[in-house]
């Protein structure tokens, strides 16, 4: 769906009887980064995933702003709107989760329950966000440089090898992962990672105090990182939760999809508020 900068890919599947949710991938990632998990989750939801800005099949058709996370999430607003979805529940991944917690404090009225897996509010100073900045704009130009697929394959696999994503890289189904990342093009990549990375992002530490929304925090045992950063989320705010789960790095619903989908879908069985959640 094309709307204004944006030409939007999406994909639903599951009960359209039921409520709405949408999954907002992470980085490298695209609309089939939660297919494991929606599969155990088709029939009690009905599923909403999009490629964002820079990655799969959505392609940007204005400037490179167009990336950014204001940006992006008011497209991403603009394209509810044209699906005639008022409110629905959320799940973001990683820069996804960072997106969806952009979404949920600057839109609240549009999403209910929303959870955030292995994500962050960005960061509080503007000395960290340029340091950030300088670090990721580095990592894109490494991306730029990935002219040939194995340069692409050698890039992610220096990527998986980060400890926050603790053993991935032996899991059975590690090369379906990397099959998923190598549908996307590294430049467009570069291009998310130079506009919509943490050190680019606006800081969301001091809105996340103010939050309305139940907020459910899902943190990998084996990422410590991000364990440490939600506990500070979760100590700041009064409506949000966190787990932490076993057997998992940074990519939970990939390493532990069933303890994924049994928190995700008792926290949205247990809001009570299916009528608000609709398509019209």
């Amino acid at each position: 769906m094309t709307i204004a900068n944006y030409a939007f890919y999406y994909s639903f599947s599951g009960n359209a009887n039921k409520s709405l949710l949408l999954f907002i991938h992470g980085f490298m990632g695209n609309y089939h980064e939660f297919d494991e998990a929606i599969k155990l989750l088709e029939k009690d939801f009905y599923c909403l995933t999009i490629d964002l800005p820079g990655h799969g099949n959505t392609k940007v058709l204005g400037a490179d702003n167009c990336y950014s996370m204001t940006q992006t999430a008011q497209a991403l607003i603009n394209l509810l709107d044209n699906l005639q979805i008022t409110k629905c529940f959320l799940v973001g991944y990683s820069m996804g989760g960072r997106l969806g917690l952009y979404l949920t404090l600057n839109f609240p009225h549009r999403f209910s329950n929303v959870v955030l897996e292995s994500a962050s509010p960005g960061l509080p100073t503007v000395a960290e966000q340029q340091d950030r900045a300088k670090r990721d704009g580095q990592i894109a130009k490494k991306l730029e440089r990935c002219i040939e697929q194995s340069d692409f394959i050698a890039f992610l696999s220096n990527w998986y090898s980060q400890p926050i994503f603790g053993n991935i890289k032996n899991h059975p189904r590690f090369q379906n992962l990397i099959e998923i990342r190598l549908q996307n093009n590294p430049t467009e990549l570069a291009k998310s990672l130079r506009f919509m990375g943490t050190g680019c992002q606006p800081s969301l530490w001091e809105k996340l105090k103010y939050n309305i929304n139940p907020l459910l925090l899902l943190a990998g045992e084996y990422d410590k990182k991000f364990v440490d950063i939600n506990e500070k989320m979760a100590n700041i705010c009064q409506f949000c939760e966190l787990r932490v789960i076993s057997n998992a790095g940074h990519n939970i619903h990939f390493e532990n999809t069933k303890v994924f989908v049994e928190n995700i879908s008792n926290f949205f069985n247990e809001s009570g508020l299916d009528e608000g959640i609709k398509l019209i």
